[in-house]
């Protein structure tokens, strides 16, 4: 494992710092960085959409893509040596993620030389959102089981279901979907993949109120809407084979979480006192905290695996979703555990709570970082059978066609 830059890398991070330094502001290393101040989402959206059409014109929003479609045309290590350097600065970003990160490598693996054309470049400008619509009510991590329907109408299909936990769908654009077009073959098989116009007649987007009080995510429904063939991904029946696609992107894209860790943690120890003295010097504050810092220690050693890997030039494998299967239940533990450090001060919320409810607000979207992108029973069946080459599961439902599994549930 090498984690220093080679002289080409040490040139281009200096390259994209100087470029950053001169077009954005860096962040206030004396301001709490736990502190929570939320624009309206109409205003952060401005904002994203000024400082990615700033990046795109640069070349930096999209530094793996082809020139022709607005990237740079390099590598996976320097689009990870610019997202490091960009942390560094206050920008606002979060709005064009899943976009960039999944629709758009869809549209660009999949779609015709002219939707690449026109589709690529005003998403990488920001000009537009893109959403994908694949978890349904009765497909969460088992996506294949998904029900929303794909009727062929001539040149046209019509679609009638639901989709759910769509994130971004309130503000989107575009979306990406995959549905059922036969309920007669096994659950992989029948289904088709499209894209879609999210202002379609018919498209209807319900926010979901979290217990945190935000509403980043959705329902969307869907009634009789109409999409031409020509914005179909893949063959007819194919869909999964273009859904994989998608999904191999969201591992990368979604990664490691992120917010308050083991640091803060240490700092809220150190703080309060308990009945038998400062939390600091308690063995059981102290025995969590040796725990925690182990376990950060160690996701940083696992993401530098991936760097490394992405250095010489290879991709990175299954091993890099231990690095979800072990954050994701890191940061919902720590929070809770720095909650009951806080005693009854640990339900508090706001700007009189310990650094502005960091950690409340961490213990409750956690939960939901857990599920996206792979749960963590499918995250560790991914590591078990490809990394550790364990047999897989049995799958009763293995051949058996799609409307026949349907009619037998709740049997």
């Amino acid at each position: 494992m090498n984690l220093n830059d080679t002289p080409e890398e040490a040139k281009f991070r200096a390259a994209a710092r100087a470029w950053l330094t001169a077009n954005a502001r860096p962040k206030d290393k004396s301001k709490d960085r736990t502190k929570r101040v939320q624009k309206p989402e109409s205003e952060r959206l401005d904002s994203a959409r000024q400082w990615q059409a700033k990046k795109a014109e640069a070349g930096y929003a999209a530094i793996t893509w082809a020139p022709e479609y607005g990237g740079m045309g390099g590598s996976s290590i320097q689009s990870v040596i610019y997202a490091q350097e960009e942390a560094k600065f206050d920008v606002q970003g979060g709005f064009f993620d899943i976009g960039l990160g999944m629709c758009i490598p869809t549209m660009l693996a999949w779609a015709t030389a002219e939707q690449k054309e026109r589709y690529a470049k005003p998403a990488l400008y920001g000009q537009e959102v893109w959403c994908q619509l694949f978890s349904e009510p009765s497909a969460g991590s088992d996506v294949a089981g998904l029900r929303t329907k794909a009727t062929r109408d001539g040149d046209e299909w019509i679609i009638n279901g639901q989709k759910v936990w769509t994130s971004g769908a309130q503000y989107c654009d575009y979306g990406i979907i995959v549905t059922r077009s036969d309920p007669n073959v096994a659950k992989h098989k029948g289904l088709t993949f499209f894209f879609l116009d999210m202002k379609s007649a018919g498209i209807e987007v319900r926010p979901i109120k979290q217990m945190s009080g935000e509403s980043g995510f959705n329902e969307v429904f869907f009634t009789d809407v109409r999409v031409p063939d020509s914005q179909r991904l893949g063959a007819v029946g194919e869909g999964w084979k273009v859904a994989l696609t998608t999904l191999m992107n969201e591992r990368l894209a979604i990664g490691q979480g992120s917010g308050v860790d083991y640091s803060e943690l240490l700092d809220l120890a150190r703080s309060i006192e308990l009945e038998d003295g400062p939390a600091i010097k308690n063995a059981n504050v102290r025995s969590r905290l040796a725990d925690w810092y182990v376990q950060t220690q160690g996701l940083k050693y696992t993401k530098f695996r991936t760097l490394t890997a992405l250095s010489k030039g290879q991709t990175p494998g299954p091993e890099s979703s231990i690095g979800k299967i072990v954050s994701g239940p890191k940061m919902q533990d720590l929070a809770s555990f720095a909650m009951d450090l806080q005693g009854q001060g640990g339900i508090m919320d706001g700007d009189e709570s310990v650094m502005n409810s960091a950690f409340q607000s961490q213990w409750m979207w956690a939960a939901g970082y857990r599920i996206a992108g792979g749960t963590d029973e499918i995250l560790r069946n991914i590591v078990s059978e490809q990394v550790l080459g364990l047999p897989q599961d049995i799958r009763v439902d293995k051949g058996v066609s799609f409307n026949e599994l349907v009619s037998n549930q709740g049997k």
